[in-house]
């Protein structure tokens, strides 16, 4: 239930008091109950602003202590179009406190008015930076939202509940709801949508009834568009693709599709406030690898995921420190090979291995739509597995368009040399075998570095002499260290596996004590595979194979990426097992349900 805020903005004053609003909503048997907060509308000075502000916080200690542990409570977030403001109020209702109640959940207020007169850019501006400071085990609830058109892209950066009679209110209005906009119901000849409820009748049919059965079918109507779509985001966050529907509806409004360019500006380049504490928390927050295709379009360098998946790259990758003859030194030339579709592996290995026999000291890359790659993550995830016409592998960068990216990798100032895939011409086939088991080597080394956090110096020596076994496609499927399987790549998105062996050698690596949460950590890029630290009661658990629970983590190393590999440790740092993180050090910390690491192996599996 609501407070009855919104309403008093509307009608005008309320007399009741807090605590009174909170007891009647406790009497009535409701699960989840709103605090009275003060509205902020966006056209409010900012001293009114803070305000609000200053006295919804005021009220919350009260409204807490009224709710007991009888209902669950709403802590709204107010603060008007201020981004500081917003960051406050919600610092202050997240660590809001009553004898150890806090609030369940944290509706953004005062936006009502910006969906009105479609000012979505703010609107995303007052949800970033109001997520900058909540905590992230409680869910988001954005207040009066329920137009499908913006459920995707409000999904996509966090908000987990709508709320609204938007549908009731259009179909007042005689407009009608569909995932693109709205459309109204005079003029219409024909449905030109797919519609359960209105398809058996036509807008003539619709327009001649009594106001009150009208009203009531276009209702149904809309709320039956707005229950698919909300359908419809579910399924997208369970494949993956909530951002690419985020993208696809930004096309459907001219102010939301400048919401959105802006947004993508900020994934970009972060501001120093708030919203770009949230944007740098919304990338870091995700697996930057996805399996199978991805569309290639304009909109497709700006997903959260590619973006992690860049950071990672330029904080990560090293330049080999020997080349494939034994000699050392610096780079003598760069070569990005251009014109070769993926698989790389077969477009242009051959060509990698024509300029390596040259020159040794050569750094090879790929270009592709999204950028230059090195040659050794040619199966890395989404580069490899762009979907498009075949002349997006044409060139389509100018040298000096390729500069930020080179900079990106260290390498800007190494000599270039682009060229198309070349045959290879007949060649000593030792020397070549020899080039290809240094490729082969550098793959690994550079997975492990970019998704593991090894340093490449320690990832060399651990691959020193290695052995390895491929598929009839030639790719690499098993690494072996001192005859024992300790890696595998990953034919699906590129990454990397890991076996208990290789776990073992990834945590002996680490000579610090293990996480634990409160502590300092090294900002070093290079602090070694993540570790998850759990309580000793989960251990006997977790080293049988079992996922590590929220609730159940002692520690937790900050470098930990989603969706990639991680030990997980005691506290004495004694490995228990391995597995894929799915959620970041801090979330972790404050999680108490729900899977924390999908745990691959148990070092205590097929023990007695």
């Amino acid at each position: 239930t609501d407070s009855g805020t919104f309403q008093s903005y509307i009608y005008g004053d309320v007399e009741v008091s807090p605590q009174e609003i909170v007891a009647f909503q406790r009497e009535i048997g409701v699960d989840v109950g709103t605090m009275l907060d003060v509205f902020g509308r966006p056209d409010m000075s900012r001293q009114d602003l803070e305000s609000s502000v200053e006295e919804t916080f005021a009220r919350s200690e009260i409204s807490l202590e009224e709710a007991g542990d009888d209902i669950l409570l709403n802590g709204p977030i107010q603060g008007g179009l201020h981004h500081d403001l917003r960051a406050r109020s919600a610092k202050l209702m997240g660590n809001a406190d009553f004898g150890g109640n806090s609030f369940s959940i944290h509706p953004i207020g005062g936006i009502v008015p910006l969906m009105e007169q479609q000012r979505y850019r703010e609107l995303i501006e007052v949800l970033l930076s109001s997520k900058s400071e909540l905590p992230p085990n409680r869910p988001i609830h954005f207040f009066g939202c329920g137009h499908p058109m913006l459920f995707p892209l409000a999904i996509a950066l966090g908000v987990d509940i709508f709320d609204s009679a938007a549908y009731a209110i259009f179909a007042r209005d005689n407009r009608i709801m569909t995932p693109e906009g709205t459309i109204k119901l005079e003029g219409l000849e024909e449905w030109p949508f797919h519609s359960r409820i209105l398809g058996d009748l036509t807008p003539e049919l619709v327009r001649s009834m009594e106001k009150e059965e009208r009203c009531k079918i276009l209702s149904r109507h809309n709320l039956d568009i707005t229950q698919a779509e909300l359908a419809r985001c579910r399924e997208a966050i369970r494949s993956g693709t909530i951002w690419q529907l985020a993208e696809k509806r930004s096309h459907c409004s001219p102010q939301l599709r400048d919401a959105f360019v802006w947004l993508q500006d900020q994934l970009v380049s972060p501001d120093d406030g708030p919203i770009g504490k949230a944007v740098l928390d919304l990338i870091a927050s995700c697996n930057p690898l996805r399996k199978g295709g991805e569309e290639f379009v304009e909109d497709t360098e700006f997903r959260p995921h590619f973006l992690h998946m860049q950071a990672l790259l330029a904080n990560r990758w090293r330049i080999p420190g020997s080349w494939w003859d034994s000699s050392s030194g610096a780079p003598e030339r760069l070569v990005i090979i251009h014109s070769a579709p993926p698989p790389w592996r077969a477009s242009a290995l051959e060509t990698a291995i024509k300029f390596l026999l040259e020159e040794p000291k050569s750094i090879i890359f790929v270009e592709t739509p999204l950028g230059p790659i090195p040659f050794t993550l040619e199966d890395l995830s989404p580069w490899c597995h762009l979907v498009g016409p075949d002349d997006m592998w044409l060139p389509s960068f100018e040298d000096e368009e390729l500069l930020p990216f080179l900079m990106d990798f260290g390498v800007s100032g190494t000599p270039l040399v682009r060229t198309p895939p070349l045959e290879l011409t007949e060649l000593p086939k030792e020397s070549i075998s020899k080039v290809r088991e240094w490729i082969d080597r550098c793959s690994i080394v550079d997975k492990l570095t970019l998704l593991c956090s090894i340093h490449a110096m320690d990832a060399c020596k651990m691959t020193q002499e290695m052995s390895i076994r491929k598929s009839r496609t030639d790719r690499i499927v098993n690494v072996f260290i001192e005859e024992k399987h300790s890696f595998s790549p990953r034919l699906t998105d590129g990454g990397i596996s890991i076996s208990n062996q290789g776990a073992a050698r990834l945590n002996n690596l680490h000579k610090t004590n293990p996480p634990d949460f409160g502590q300092e950590e090294s900002d070093e890029v290079f602090s070694g595979t993540p570790r998850v630290c759990i309580v000793d009661d989960a251990v006997p658990f977790v080293g049988l194979g079992r996922n590590v629970i929220h609730g159940y983590v002692s520690g937790a190393d900050s470098h930990i990426v989603p969706g990639q590999p991680c030990l997980i440790v005691n506290s004495e740092g004694s490995l228990v097992a391995h597995g894929i993180a799915l959620s970041t050090s801090v979330e972790m910390s404050f999680f108490r349900k729900g899977i924390a690491v999908k745990v691959r192996e148990g070092v205590m599996k097929g023990k007695d």
